[in-house]
Formats: C-alpha cells, structure tokens, sequence
C-alpha cells in the first residue's frame, strides 16, 4: 500500500521537474529569439546608414593619397614574403618574420568567410554580392596598407617581441586612452569571444554535413586542440599559422581551378550573372540591389578584415627593417583572402546554380555545390578543409584578443590569471558555444561586434594617415636611390619620436 501511494508523488514530482525544464527552455529560447531580433535591427542601421558608405570613402581616401599603392607595388609585397631583415640592436629578440606574420593574418582572414560567409552572402543578396565584395577588397587592401603600417609605427616592446595594433597607436599616436580601451575592449570581444563562436559553429556543421558527426563532439575535441596551441603563445600559433595556411589555401585553389577549368564554357555565363545581379538589373524585387551590396561589403569585411583594425595587431609583432613592408604584406593578405580565395568559394556556387535553392545556406551550400561537380568527395573535401581554414581562424583570433588584454593590463605586474582565463574562454568555451547555438545567431552578434569595432579603427586611422603617407613616400624615395632594403628611424618624425621606442 505504502508503494502505491508514493506512485503518485513521485510521478507528479518528475512531471513538475519536467515542466520546469519545459518552461526555461521556452524562456530561454524566446529570450535568444528576442535578441536576434534586436541584433539584427542594430546591424541593419549600422551597416545600411554608416558602415558602408564609411568603407567606401576611406578606401578612395586611401587609395588616392598613396597613389594606388594597392596596384603599384604588387611586385614589391610579392618579394617582401621572404624578406628576412632584422633592425640593428634587436638580436635578443625572438623574430616574427614577415612571412609569419602574413600567414597568421591570413590564417583569420582565410577562414569561414571564405567558404561559408560567401554561401550566406550569395544566398541572401545574389549574385551580385560577389561584385561587391571584390570592389570592397580594391578598395579595402589600400585601408589594411595605411592601419596595418601604423601598427607597426607604434609598435611597443613587450618580452621578447613585439607587441601593438590600433590600442596601441590610438595611445601613442592620437593620445586618447578611453579611445584606445575602448578599441581593445571590442577587439577582444569580437574576435577572441564572437568570430570564435562563428568558426566553431561552421566547423560543426560542416562535420555533421559530411560524416553526421554530433556537433557537441566536434566542439569539444576542437576546444582542446585550440587550448593546446595557444597556451603556446604567438610564436606556436605563427609556426602552426605558416604550416597550414599555405597548405589549405594552395589545395582549394587548385580544386577551384579544375572545377572551373571543366565548367569553362559556363564562365561567361557567370560573370555576366554577378555583374548584372550587382546593379540590380536582372531583379524584379525592390531592394535587391541594397541587399547585394549590404551583404557583399559585410561579408567582404569578415572575410578579409580590412579597416576592422584586425591585422595591425599581428603586423606588429614582425622585425622589419621598415613599417611599409608590413603594410604592403598586410595589402596582400587582403588580395588573397577576397580576390582569390573567396572568389574560388563564388565561382564554385554559381556555376552549380544551387544558390537559387531556398533551403541551402552558409557551409551547407558550399558543400552541397561542390558535391554536384565532384560527386561524393565534395562534402568530406569541404569538412576537411573548413577544418582546416576556421581551426586557424580560432588560434588566430585569440592571438587578437590577447594582444588587447595585454595593452588593458599593461599597467598590472599580474596578468596571468586574466590571460589565462581569457584563453579558457577564447579557444573553449566559445568554441563550444558555437557548436550549440543556430547559424543565424552567431553570424549576427559577429556582425553587430564587428561594425562597432570597425568604426572605432576607422576614426583613429583617417587621423592618424599623414604617418602612413609620410612613409610610403620615403620608401619609395629610398627604393629610387638604389635602396634594397630601405631602413626608418625614429629622427625622421621628430614631432612623435618619443612615441617610437621600437625605431631607435
């Protein structure tokens, strides 16, 4: 008897958990549906009334002070990929050669905004958005130029190396601290925490796409991986970045190449689709010519990261004899990243047609398009190679973050415990949060993190672009005199000397 009567209790007492857990799960997933909502409100005002056109005009701004560098000097970034010159009285210092650094702001730029970011772009504007991703990438190598050779005007030392970016030439240079905090605050949210999440998020989907993998699993084994690398600091993650940023973006290319090598015939075709899908001319809807070009700048930016302030902080870290070689390299990263990489990822979707399909998106859509032209291969080829692309943009983007959180505690004897709380969030906790949140979620905050950040990059570099001007102009003089490897020193710039400790 007494049996038979607990029956009840305890069935009401699993019934009343179960409700709970019911209702907070409601809760919670109506409080996350709320704030997609909100987020994507911000991010339509930002980026339809600001952003855009702010990027546009600080590209042509660039472009016409430096006098096409972006175009005039591709011989000379090609060459300074293996330069090697180490500045007079830095022999104790561990070097991050210009190559290395190039493949670690390669290895965030070349990431899911690659293959995934270009799906979402063309699967929300059309084709169109393609076309303005390339105009967005012209324009945007002369910006990463100009902020990328700031960051290593104001570079500061820091151990055995060096360490700077935006924070750090916003101190030094426009002497705003709340401004610099500010800017390093951002910088650490938005990479080290949101782009993370991104990565992980495309990373599980393209697994469970491809093997049916558990998104969980995947985060879980990627988190301990990342947490291996960079409790290694910068000079691991520059070694992993050179060994596997060459070997993923060489491998899609050339995959790239042969799909469209055996759709050659349908290349034209191509063409004229994202030409007059970029203005709107193949369009009945109203709008779609602002939504091409609203997504093709935004995804264009993710990808490859020019004027976001990203790049200045690893461009920082390389010895060079010259702050212009780091901005020349930091130009080309961005031409490989957009015009080369992103372009493979556009032609490959297109040419399948599948983009028109409603139920495709993001990393889904790369591989479902790649496996129409190679059958089978295409999705474990995809899964591998996002692997690849969006693991680098993890141990990279935490590199970002770190360099921030130390330009906070700069003034702290103790920041271990901080960075390494930091690094427990970064490569693991975000990770795994992007393996359980929705797609459209973790590309939103992305978004919404990434147009405030670029805001604040773009005051302090359209201030402080005379310095960038100034040097490109005594490279060039230096390179006309029969100067091969062209050298600066703090004395030429006097007014600011005392903000250059690293050029003595």
């Amino acid at each position: 008897m007494e049996k038979k009567s607990l029956f009840p209790l305890k069935s009401w007492c699993i019934g009343r958990v179960l409700a709970i857990f019911a209702h907070d799960f409601y809760i919670n997933a109506t409080r996350i549906s709320l704030m997609n909502d909100v987020i994507t409100l911000l991010n339509d005002a930002l980026w339809g009334y600001l952003l855009m056109g702010a990027l546009v005009a600080c590209g042509l701004w660039f472009t016409w002070k430096t006098r096409g560098v972006q175009f005039r000097m591709v011989g000379e970034m090609l060459r300074l990929l293996t330069d090697a010159a180490v500045p007079a009285g830095n022999h104790h210092h561990k070097h991050i050669s210009s190559f290395q650094a190039f493949a670690v702001s390669v290895a965030t730029r070349v990431g899911t905004g690659n293959l995934a970011g270009v799906a979402t772009a063309i699967a929300v504007g059309g084709p169109g958005a393609v076309f303005w991703m390339w105009m967005i990438a012209l324009l945007g190598a002369a910006t990463a130029f100009v902020e990328s050779t700031l960051g290593q005007l104001f570079k500061q030392r820091h151990r055995a190396s060096f360490i700077g970016g935006p924070a750090y030439y916003i101190l030094h240079g426009l002497h705003r601290p709340w401004m610099a905090s500010l800017f390093a605050v951002l910088m650490t949210i938005t990479f080290g925490l949101s782009y993370n999440s991104i990565q992980s998020n495309t990373i599980c989907g393209a697994m469970q796409q491809a093997f049916g993998w558990e998104p969980m699993a995947v985060g879980g084994v990627t988190a301990v991986v990342a947490l291996f690398i960079v409790f290694g600091g910068i000079h691991r993650i520059a070694r992993v970045s050179a060994v596997l940023v060459p070997l993923m973006a060489i491998g899609y290319f050339l995959l790239a190449v042969v799909i469209v090598l055996m759709n050659i015939h349908l290349v034209p075709h191509v063409l004229r689709v994202i030409v007059a899908s970029a203005f709107g001319l193949e369009q009945t809807l109203g709008g779609a010519l602002g939504a091409a070009m609203m997504n093709g700048v935004k995804r264009g930016l993710f990808s490859n990261e020019a004027g976001e302030g990203s790049a200045p902080n690893v461009a920082a870290t390389a010895t060079v004899s010259h702050p212009v070689k780091q901005g020349l390299i930091q130009a080309l990263g961005v031409f490989t990243d957009t015009l080369l990489v992103c372009s493979c990822t556009a032609f490959i979707i297109l040419i399948s047609g599948l983009y028109e399909v409603p139920e495709l998106n993001g990393i889904t859509l790369t591989q479902a398009a790649l496996s129409a032209e190679v059958g089978s291969f295409g999705p474990i080829f995809i899964a591998i190679a996002i692997f690849l692309f969006a693991f680098s943009s993890i141990i990279g983007n935490y590199y970002y973050g770190e360099a921030n959180i130390l330009f906070l505690l700069r003034h702290s004897p103790l920041n271990s415990f901080p960075l390494t709380i930091y690094r427990i969030f970064s490569a693991g906790v975000m990770v795994m949060f992007g393996a359980w949140v929705s797609l459209d979620l973790v590309w939103n905050l992305g978004d919404l993190c990434m147009a405030l950040l670029t805001a604040c990059n773009l005051v302090a570099i359209v201030s402080l672009g005379k310095y960038a001007f100034r040097l490109l102009d005594d490279y060039r003089q230096q390179k006309r005199r029969g100067i091969t490897e062209p050298t600066f020193h703090r004395s030429q710039m006097p007014e600011i000397a005392d903000d250059l400790p690293c050029w003595e």
